[in-house]
């Protein structure tokens, strides 16, 4: 295993939702419980004292021979907050993890906003990193005002689309190895990201919150990438070979995907990790999500625990 040195966590996303209000009088929120009223404390046109929100919606005068405390309990005004993270936990108690197999998803619904994850600690990116290499390149080439060179498109169509480990040594190299690759996730928020030591890319150490930032940065506009450098990739993480087509695009309904895939056989152990990351349509819902694992018996049942975790993932937004 390749050491991880300790880095910061990049806080996970999360959903906001709106409060709406209408009230005659002018309010200011002081508390709330746990149930969901709101209190407010009301404040009259006329300048004088406080007042319930009911008095003041009719415009009749308080009852003076009623204490006055100033707060008042108005009925909820949000909408029942769904528990994403309590959902997907409960998702996936139906999916098989194997003794000795560690598991971590990550999902972000695009459409709302909102984003949970399951499991957590870092593991081996194995060839998802590929992705990360590409950017990495790509970021550096927009520092230097350049474009990639015709042997380095060459490389990087071998590396993402056929996951081709020589030319993803070749770019390794090209971006100055984890020192590159780390100065360019800090610029892409991938702070619980480590490059490999050494010639090992794909021992670098990731977690599935970096992974969701990194496919924002890759995929969505707010980013540390110019529009022709997305468009670039994404068309790459399109094309990849048939028979690496599997992994998180198990969650989509056919209409689209972008993917890469990662596994490795660890030779101290002789269990695999197995990863997939990527953006896949369900339900007419756009999402992003992240499957890692580790200490998988084989390919096939790493495989298999990472579908299962993206469809258990994915199925937290699309049955509500």
């Amino acid at each position: 295993m390749a050491p991880h040195r300790a880095r910061r966590r990049r806080t996970r996303p999360s959903g906001h939702r709106t409060l709406l209000c209408t009230a005659v009088a002018s309010a200011v929120l002081v508390g709330g419980t746990a149930a969901g009223t709101v209190y407010v404390k009301a404040q009259a046109h006329d300048g004088g004292g406080l007042v319930s929100s009911s008095s003041a919606a009719s415009g009749a005068s308080p009852d003076a021979s009623q204490p006055t405390s100033g707060e008042t309990s108005v009925e909820p005004v949000t909408e029942p907050s769904v528990d994403r993270a309590a959902l997907l936990a409960k998702g996936m108690r139906a999916v098989t993890v194997a003794p000795g197999a560690t598991v971590s998803v990550a999902v972000l619904d695009l459409d709302s906003g909102e984003s949970t994850a399951y499991g957590g600690g870092s593991f081996d990116t194995a060839s998802i990193v590929k992705v990360d290499i590409l950017a990495t390149l790509l970021l550096q080439a927009q520092d230097a005002d350049r474009r990639l060179t015709a042997q380095e498109k060459t490389y990087a169509t071998a590396m993402i689309a056929n996951s081709d480990n020589a030319s993803a040594s070749a770019l390794w190299d090209a971006i100055g190895r984890a020192d590159g690759l780390d100065a360019a996730n800090d610029r892409f928020g991938l702070h619980g990201t480590t490059g490999g030591d050494g010639a090992l890319w794909g021992l670098t150490r990731t977690t599935a919150a970096d992974q969701l930032a990194l496919l924002q940065q890759v995929l969505e506009d707010d980013s540390q990438l110019t529009k022709a450098s997305r468009t670039y990739l994404q068309g790459l993480m399109g094309e990849i070979a048939a028979d690496q087509r599997w992994g998180v695009s198990a969650a989509a309904d056919g209409s689209g995907w972008a993917l890469k895939n990662g596994w490795l056989p660890r030779s101290t152990t002789g269990l695999w990790d197995v990863n997939s990351i990527g953006r896949i349509t369900a339900d007419g819902h756009d999402y992003l999500v992240a499957a890692l694992s580790d200490g998988n018996s084989t390919k096939a049942r790493g495989i298999s625990l990472v579908e299962a975790a993206a469809r258990a993932a994915v199925s937290v937004f699309s049955a509500t």
